[in-house]
């Protein structure tokens, strides 16, 4: 059996930042030399940053990324890097260039173009039918793919296999959502086994938007067995000894491989090593379910708040379960001291609330300010006196208890230049229990696809993660309230949560019709006033903030439906 030395560089790389991408490749290819490595493979589009978007119909862009990849090339040695770039031709592909010796030895262009979900790049490139060349590197066949090529099972590995591959890189940038790393593991476990060939997966992994890479590399032997994987939710190098069957050995050994087919064209990339291998293969244990998503929102969030230019973050505490969770996450996402709540508490607030909000606010150690809101209240309500006259008080009025705090902490934000993180949850945003130019103004939605039964769990998470009481346990205990009148609850207006976050999950997530809705069992008067409810706020949502997808569809990118619809189904 021959052996490589591979390294799977999972990076945060920053869309747009060409040169800052380029160092950061360059210092994980000196870490991977130093390591002995003959390969090292980058993330998909790794020179640009994951998704650019319409930054590609830009030519002087792409032609800058084709620059920043020869700069990166110059600057290789010995080991192949594998790293992703724009490729235009006569058309515009998505590529990944193996390079080595200070120059770029030939490119692999991606199969399938992901054109659903938050993925739109049918806009951007096309298609390839090309599935070689292989890459000799330590005397090793290595074929290239990109992320999409390996979800399908009639997809370029097969082929690849068949002409000779006995290694298949597979550069990613995977975006994250619950559950999706056991999803990867089972399709790529499968793709190895079919076609007996060890896969290296790497992928990407911080934040861009409403996206989080979560990382997690991984390396498959050719029976489909996991033989390494990385850290989630953070960089890393994962360095892996592989022992590689030469190809003709495995085609007399598994009859699949008999079939005939034409052998990919050869290009030499590096010579064989003489290192002796003695790395063990390095295999993390994967975060628990509800770790994971709060993980992804650390992530999301220090990773918006600093890619955008912001040191620090404001946030309106109400003593409530979700704006405890934001601050949560925000210290631990941007330390203490980037953190600043602030109470505004108003005629409705209970003492409790504003005891809860302090009481956080030492936990964590951040600085609170108090702004209180009635002087402002009492005088909105004296400017609208006579328009409003003989008119029974009711939302509006409720309303404007929000859109004045919302007016507040902007203020604080356009003064200090810090950055308002709102504290809607799914739940609220799905239903538009939420005020739009109220608790809904800010720059980033921390919890937006976060539904309200997920904040309790992230919340008992962390508590128990602490070892103490970081959010108030009275904060876990006392029904949702949004206190805008007196003895205000959620339910209220809405079902119970607990009945409430599954209507959702089938009607949002799982695009499930009224019918089918009440046909599963749940109670066929809510089913629909839930669902109205939603159709009825999707201008909401299109006004707000973008916020941390962690599930399969959250509003934004995956969810593109019209506002003006009168379709009821």
């Amino acid at each position: 059996m021959s052996r490589i030395r591979v390294a799977a560089a999972q990076l945060d790389l920053v869309v747009g930042d060409l040169e800052g991408n380029v160092a950061r490749l360059l210092d994980a290819y000196e870490a991977a030399e130093d390591a002995g490595c003959d390969l090292v493979a980058f993330p998909e589009l790794a020179i640009t940053g994951y998704p650019p978007e319409d930054l590609l119909l830009r030519p002087t862009f792409v032609a800058q990324a084709g620059e920043a990849l020869e700069k990166f090339a110059s600057r290789t040695g010995r080991a192949a890097a594998v790293v992703g770039f724009p490729e235009a031709r006569r058309d515009l592909y998505n590529a990944a260039a193996v390079c080595s010796h200070g120059r770029v030895h030939g490119v692999y262009r991606k199969h399938l173009l992901p054109n659903y979900a938050v993925f739109d790049e049918q806009r951007y490139f096309v298609p390839s039918t090309v599935d070689g060349p292989l890459f000799v590197v330590n005397g090793v066949r290595v074929a290239v793919t990109v992320c999409e090529d390996a979800w399908s099972p009639t997809g370029p590995i097969l082929t690849q296999a068949a002409g000779g591959a006995e290694l298949v890189v597979n550069v990613n940038a995977s975006p994250y959502y619950a559950a999706r790393l056991r999803e990867r593991e089972t399709m790529l476990a499968t793709r190895a086994a079919d076609a007996s060939v060890p896969v290296v997966y790497v992928n990407l992994v911080g934040g861009q938007d409403e996206l989080v890479f979560d990382g997690a590399s991984m390396v498959f032997d050719e029976g489909g067995h996991l033989v390494a994987r990385g850290k989630q939710f953070t960089e890393d190098l994962l360095v892996v000894d592989l022992e590689v069957r030469p190809s003709f050995r495995r085609r007399l050994l598994d009859p699949r491989g008999r079939a005939t087919a034409t052998p990919l064209p050869e290009v030499p990339v590096s010579e064989a090593s003489l290192a002796v291998r003695t790395s063990p293969p390095r295999v993390e244990t994967p975060l628990e379910p509800v770790r994971e998503v709060y993980e992804a929102l650390v992530l999301g969030t220090r990773d918006y708040v600093r890619k955008n230019g912001f040191e620090r973050v404001v946030i309106g505490l109400s003593g409530g379960i979700d704006s405890s969770l934001v601050a949560t996450v925000a210290v631990d996402a941007l330390g203490a001291e980037n953190v600043v709540g602030v109470l505004m508490p108003s005629r409705y607030s209970s003492e409790g609330s504003l005891t809860d909000a302090e009481r956080l606010a030492k936990n964590l150690d951040i600085r609170i300010h108090t702004v209180a809101i009635e002087p402002a209240h009492h005088a909105f309500q004296d400017m609208l006196g006579d328009l409003f006259e003989g008119i029974e008080p009711g939302l509006a009025e409720e309303n404007l208890q929000a859109r004045i705090r919302g007016t507040i902490l902007m203020t604080v934000s356009n003064k200090f230049g810090w950055l308002v993180l709102t504290t809607g949850n799914k739940s609220e945003m799905a239903t538009g229990y939420s005020t739009l130019y109220g608790d809904m103004a800010g720059g980033f939605a921390v919890i937006k696809d976060v539904p309200k039964m997920l904040v309790y769990a992230l919340c008992v998470e962390r508590n128990a993660r602490a070892g103490r009481e970081l959010i108030p346990e009275t904060v876990l205990e006392k029904p949702p309230s949004a206190e805008l009148r007196p003895d205000q609850r959620d339910e209220d207006s809405l079902p119970a949560y607990s009945t409430l976050d599954p209507i959702l999950e089938g009607y949002v997530e799982g695009d499930l019709s009224v019918a089918e809705l009440e046909e599963s069992g749940f109670d066929p008067d809510v089913v629909r006033r839930i669902a109205t409810l939603v159709d009825r706020n999707e201008y909401k949502r299109r006004q707000a903030a973008p916020g941390v997808r962690v599930s399969p569809k959250a509003f934004g990118k995956d969810r593109r439906l019209p506002i003006t619809n009168r379709w009821g189904g």
